[in-house]
């Protein structure tokens, strides 16, 4: 498959009153290829939403260069800038951005008045595109008589009606309620089969990210953290703030020492623990909940106790000392513990990475105030 959107060291820099100069998007270097569903995932003020715009044409780059489908779009050292309206693509924002004084079928039909293409072949796309969307029967309403799906409906027929090679979508789930959400997310999927476009998706929401796409790039402080399949992302996440972004995540601190690692605040009991050869001093192990192993006290591992059982409908929640800190635990719920109960815990495939910077969680939050 072609390439159809290429990043090349990509930057876009902002000054702001309050905070100063902020990079909201440093070096970005990226390929998706052709009918590909490319998600950008991250917290507010990772540089996702910003990116997205410079490849539609919104924001203008600070330098590098944006090639879309074969055709260079923005390059700072050629001085080049294609506005929006000539980059060919459908866009399907947050806002469902429909006008509420035209029915359904003039939103639809607007962007083919525009391009002045003919009465018939207007009419033609234009009930195709209802049709894929779940639209038939209402090209006579007003937007402000349907509910919140069907106005993202019109959102996205009126962007598939122009037949783009490549659709950005930016939170276009986000004001929908949970069910409609997950509704809408096959619904896109088959638009992308039908119509076979390439989608870059834009969210803050790793579950729907991850159903989603066929590749993720996970973005932080304005630096692509890493890009990669879901499974991979979540099965080998290349650093911390990675393995916290995708799914839950429970940290223990440790201390490593005389070739044994100890839970912070417990020097009596090590961990059962291989320590890889880079370790430092101070550590933080990381691991899933639920791979977790919770055994009784004849079993071996770190000798600790119930502090908390949680019955939820798919699993148990136990949260359990270890050392200074209380770690979440999930269970199926044929492993029951009473809370109080002594008890054993082991981690089966910990990751290890390097103990905690707070300089970066300050700087997350600086950025989401831009």
């Amino acid at each position: 498959m072609a390439d159809q959107i290429i990043l090349r060291n990509v930057t876009k820099r902002f000054t702001t009153k309050t905070l100063g100069d902020i990079v909201a998007v440093d070096n970005f270097n990226l390929n998706v290829r052709e009918g590909e569903c490319f998600s950008f995932l991250g917290p507010s003020g990772c540089g996702k939403s910003t990116t997205l715009r410079m490849i539609a044409g919104f924001e203008d780059l600070t330098e590098g260069e944006i090639e879309l489908c074969g055709r260079l779009v923005s390059s700072k050292k050629k001085n080049l800038y294609v506005p929006p309206e000539e980059r060919g693509l459908g866009m399907v924002f947050q806002a469902f951005a429909v006008w509420p004084h035209m029915n359904v079928y003039e939103n639809v039909a607007f962007p083919l008045r525009i391009q002045k293409i003919n009465k018939t072949d207007i009419d033609k796309r234009v009930r195709e595109a209802l049709k894929h969307t779940s639209l038939t029967g209402l090209e006579n309403v007003f937007p402000g008589d349907l509910s919140g799906g069907q106005q993202q409906r019109i959102a996205l027929a009126r962007a598939i009606v122009t037949n783009p090679k490549v659709m950005l979508l930016d939170e276009p789930l986000s004001n929908l309620d949970p069910k409609l959400r997950e509704t809408m997310r096959f619904e896109i999927k088959a638009l992308q089969r039908k119509f076979n476009f390439t989608i870059i998706f834009v969210t803050h929401d790793q579950s729907e990210a991850m159903a989603i796409s066929d590749r993720m790039m996970v973005c932080d402080m304005g630096k692509i953290m890493q890009i990669d399949t879901p499974e991979n992302l979540y099965n080998k996440p290349c650093n911390r703030f990675v393995h916290n972004f995708l799914g839950e995540s429970t940290f223990i601190s440790v201390i490593v020492k005389d070739g044994k690692v100890y839970a912070k605040g417990d020097m009596t009991q090590p961990l059962d623990l291989a320590i890889p050869q880079d370790a430092a001093q101070e550590m933080v192990v990381a691991t899933r909940p639920n791979e977790i192993a919770l055994t009784g006290v004849s079993d071996g591992g770190y000798k600790t106790h119930i502090e908390k059982r949680i019955f939820l409908t798919d699993r148990t929640e136990y949260l359990v000392p270890v050392g200074e800190q209380v770690v979440k635990i999930q269970t199926p719920h044929r492993v029951h513990f009473a809370e109080g109960e002594a008890c054993c815990v082991r981690f089966l495939e910990p990751m290890w990475y390097p103990a905690d910077d707070g300089k970066a969680d300050q700087e997350r939050a600086r950025r989401q105030l831009v």
